[in-house]
């Protein structure tokens, strides 16, 4: 970023200690850390005086009055505005006085003690500080001079001195990367690349080299070329061309030569490992797969209710495969490697077998079962120039009671044996009687018994010179492979890549990783990422929060956000939404059925209900049992305690209704001169006299007397609208309801909702379907759970 016309470059510049790395905060990329003191003067250095310009002039200023020219002058300097203004990015020039390396940085926070400067190890190798070559050195480059390299006290007591100078970089367009290495496929890198530069570096400097991880590979590039500045460019918000070239010509041939026979030797190939892919519970399959390599399968439909069986067996003798499941999951996301899988059998024998049954709790939640081949090779180098290893795997869904754990290898000394038969001392076989002295003769000769497994060998052959019998454990092997394989996975200790934690053994180091390790990935059931279960601010997954609340560190600290209630617009934490929405589901089932209004063509309620689900239940509002509304009209202050003036009102305004009518286009009343014309019950001329009325009406009025009946009045249309909507969404489920006995058996939703949830429904959201569905969903229970 190149200062601005109307903003002097800034100038800062001074030195420091450097801060031994044990005692450096955790730092990546280009990043530093310096003290609160060197941000006080930095802003003091970037004061710049602004003069309002277009500020217009004082009401006694007076251009012909030479006196009133001192005035202003001095009112005009009252309006000086003074403004701290830092670059963005801030970006710092590091000199090592020692050796007169140079290399741009980025400021990542200003709380290092008094002068001193924190840097990431990537500037510590850069500028000399570091245990590893610098750059120069990687590239060719020799320095003369002697540095310090240890970053810590010098003889003397001091630490070593850095220059620091603040400095302002433009944003770069180009840059020019070599790889250090032959080999590297533009599709592992160029991703990788891309993101490692956004998350962890400010500035790029000509000549020095980047340290791409990518799991256990690492790529370095060497940076070779800049634009539009040749010492050093900034990363942010720019646009920037990447140009990879070999760093010579022999590198360029090599690694056109690495990339053709990698292509020879891709998944899918005639010389590659076997493409895997989707298996179901039935397959019975070969394929081969590359020492080194795995070949990755996915079994995503099973009977959930039956054991599973993986066997994988080799078809070549002497070679080795391995056989590797994990469950994939919201909490496990990983595919199954040699240090992280669930279920595995590395083991001497050609034949590998891993059984799970239905019951296992790793099986919970879980969306498939991935399956891993690896074909075994004790180095990467002998790996290169094998062939493929041929294997047979079979997937097979067994009975719980069919599952044994029995060696195949180990001989069974309890098998009946016929009556003219007898067991040869030596190899244990069942033997005739009358050949039991030539077969000892010949068995003690040549074959001998191992003590410990038991089984039975030639004395010359290659499996007994080779045979083994490990001392910390039961297992056994035939070959000084087998026994190399054993030690280097069961004996030896292994670090962990996420953690500090220092496993036992392989094994130990995949359950590990599986389980308790910071850098497990898992899909966050809140923010919905693939990312690791524990960060470095998060708690520790042994805390009794952790555990109590049954979530991963990452989504106890992510679940702490809160956002807002659907049903009842409170504010919750994520991580208490679901116990949250349990006290809903829990009112839900507990509410009482809403009152109906009396008057079968009005859609209300007698007591209303809102959007939020509360039905008020009181006592009766009228001897009629309609609603306010519709008991406005018959309304009046006198005392009837008979209800006989109510009758005669009720008689007056049916008889109101089927002569005259009320005249509306939307009435359906079938009690209304109008309705009965819009329905089709009369014809337009047709007229009904009174004394046909009084007869049609006189059974609701003599029902009046036992206060049970149903009322016919005219409603307003949108109330009318309500009714005929609740009629139809209450009939959905009375539809549903009269499918076969097995859809029956699985009444939810679909065994539908009452008509007085129906009407509440459409009452409390206006008349909206789509609203009044999703406010049953929330609010009202439906037939098959009030039934319970």
């Amino acid at each position: 970023m190149s200062s601005t016309p109307d903003r002097p470059p800034l100038k800062w510049s001074t030195q420091f200690d450097v801060l031994p790395l044990e005692a450096t905060p955790p730092l990546r990329g280009d990043k530093i850390i310096l003290p609160p003191s060197a941000l006080e003067q930095l802003l003091s250095a970037a004061t710049v005086t602004i003069s309002n310009i277009s500020q217009p002039a004082t009401a006694n200023f007076d251009p012909y009055n030479p006196y009133s020219f001192a005035a202003e002058r001095h009112a005009r300097e009252q309006m000086v505005e003074q403004q701290q203004n830092l670059p963005h990015p801030l970006t710092f020039r590091l000199v090592n006085p020692a050796n007169g390396r140079i290399v741009f940085a980025g400021i990542r926070e200003f709380s290092a003690a008094e002068n001193v400067v924190g840097l990431s190890p990537f500037l510590r190798q850069s500028l000399g500080f570091g245990g590893e070559k610098g750059p120069e050195e990687v590239s060719g480059i020799d320095h003369d001079m002697e540095v310090n390299r240890s970053g810590v006290q010098e003889a003397d007591g001091t630490f070593p001195r850095l220059t620091v100078h603040v400095q302002e970089i433009p944003k770069g367009t180009y840059v020019k990367l070599r790889p250090l290495e032959a080999g590297y496929d533009p599709e592992d890198w160029k991703a990788l690349l891309e993101q490692y530069l956004r998350d962890n570096y400010t500035t790029l400097t000509n000549g020095e080299v980047l340290a791409v991880p990518a799991g256990k590979e690492v790529f370095r590039f060497l940076v070779d070329g800049l634009k539009p500045n040749e010492e050093a460019i900034s990363l942010v918000d720019t646009d920037l061309e990447v140009d990879i070239e070999p760093l010579n010509e022999d590198q360029a041939r090599e690694n056109l030569q690495k990339l053709v026979q990698k292509s020879k030797r891709a998944p899918g190939t005639s010389e590659g490992s076997s493409a895997g892919g989707t298996v179901d519970a039935n397959t019975n399959d070969t394929g081969q797969v590359r020492p080194g390599e795995y070949v990755d399968y996915s079994l995503e439909q099973w009977d959930k209710g039956r054991d599973l069986e993986f066997e994988l067996t080799a078809l070549d003798n002497d070679k080795d495969v391995d056989l590797f499941v994990s469950p994939f999951g919201a909490n496990h996301r990983s595919k199954p490697r040699e240090e992280e899988f669930v279920f595995g059998d590395f083991s001497s024998r050609a034949t590998k077998r891993v059984k799970i049954r239905h019951t296992n709790a790793d099986l919970d939640n879980a969306e498939a079962l991935w399956v891993s081949v690896r074909g075994y090779g004790e180095s990467d180098q002998d790996a290169q120039g094998q062939a493929p290893l041929q294997y047979n795997f079979r997937v097979s869904s067994i009975d719980g009671l069919s599952i044994s754990n029995q060696d195949d290898t180990t001989m069974n000394d309890d098998e009946p044996i016929g009556p003219d038969e007898e067991r040869c001392t030596n190899c244990h076989q069942a033997v005739p009687k009358r050949t039991m002295f030539l077969h000892q003769n010949f068995c003690l000769r040549n074959n001998i018994l191992c003590p410990h497994c038991h089984l039975v060998y030639q004395k010359s052959s290659s499996e007994w010179q080779n045979h083994w019998h490990c001392p910390h454990d039961s297992f056994h092997g035939n070959t000084l492979s087998s026994h190399t394989k054993h030690d280097s996975l069961m004996h030896t200790s292994r670090p962990c890549p996420s953690c500090d934690y220092e496993a036992a053994n392989t094994p130990d180091l995949a359950h590990h990783r599986t389980t308790t390790c910071p850098g497990k990935l898992i899909l966050c059931q809140f923010c919905h990422l693939q990312v690791p279960q524990q960060g470095s601010e998060d708690p520790s997954s042994d805390s009794a929060e952790v555990i109590l609340s049954g979530l991963t560190p990452h989504e106890l600290s992510d679940g702490a956000r809160t956002t807002e209630c659907h049903i009842c617009s409170k504010i919750v934490r994520l991580r208490d939404m679901s116990t949250h929405l349990k006290h809903h589901d829990l009112q839900r089932l507990s509410r009482s059925k809403p009152r109906l209004c009396g008057n079968v063509n009005c859609g209300r309620t007698l007591d209303g209900v809102n959007k939020g689900g509360e039905v008020k239940v009181k006592g009766p509002r009228n001897d009629l049992g309609v609603c306010d509304v519709c008991f406005g009209p018959l309304y009046v202050t006198m005392y009837d305690p008979d209800g006989k003036a109510l009758r005669r009102r009720v008689e007056r305004k049916y008889l109101t209704q089927l002569l005259t009518g009320c005249g509306q286009s939307w009435c359906r009343n079938g009690y209304c001169k109008t309705g009965r014309r819009n329905i089709g019950m009369a014809a337009e001329s047709q007229s009904m006299s009174s004394k046909e009325a009084l007869a049609m009406i006189k059974p609701i009025l003599e029902g009046l007397k036992e206060g049970n009946v149903p009322m016919h009045f005219c409603t307003d249309e949108a109330s009318q609208k309500r009714r005929s909507l609740a009629e139809m969404v209450a009939a959905e489920g009375d539809q549903s309801r009269k499918g076969k006995a097995k859809e029956r058996q699985n009444m939810t939703e679909n065994s539908g909702y009452e008509p007085e949830w129906c009407v509440a429904s459409l009452e409390a959201t206006g008349g909206d379907l789509d609203k009044a569905r999703g406010w049953l969903r929330d609010f009202a229970p439906t037939r098959a759970e009030a039934a319970k």
